[in-house]
């Protein structure tokens, strides 16, 4: 991950609706959520939070897929993995005593 793509993850989650959306999404992996699910959860107008899935899907943030007629949504996990180790990469100089508790907080993901 550059920092071009960190900045548009960032900035994506950087919007109150955006980060809870998302957290509810982790939450909900694998199986996802529908839109309707989501909007629902928002409390938003399904236009409204239509924006906010725009915005995350093209950072990167969340995955369409079409199960029958709902739209599923899903976090990928695979770009919170990459900001979080580009976030994290050059961390503590190595000294392991500092990073572990980090490291040992993120085991479930």
């Amino acid at each position: 991950m550059n920092t071009e793509e960190a900045l548009a993850l960032l900035s994506a989650l950087a919007h109150p609706t955006r980060l809870e959306a998302f957290r509810l999404l982790i939450r909900h992996e694998p199986g996802g959520l529908s839109t309707g699910e989501l909007v629902e959860a928002s409390g938003l107008s399904q236009s409204t939070f239509s924006t906010h899935l725009a915005v995350m899907v093209k950072a990167g943030l969340v995955i369409a897929e079409k199960r029958g007629r709902q739209q599923i949504q899903r976090a990928n996990l695979d770009s919170l993995r990459g900001v979080m180790v580009f976030l994290a990469k050059d961390c503590c100089q190595g000294r392991t005593e500092l990073y572990e508790p980090l490291l040992a907080e993120l085991t479930c993901i």
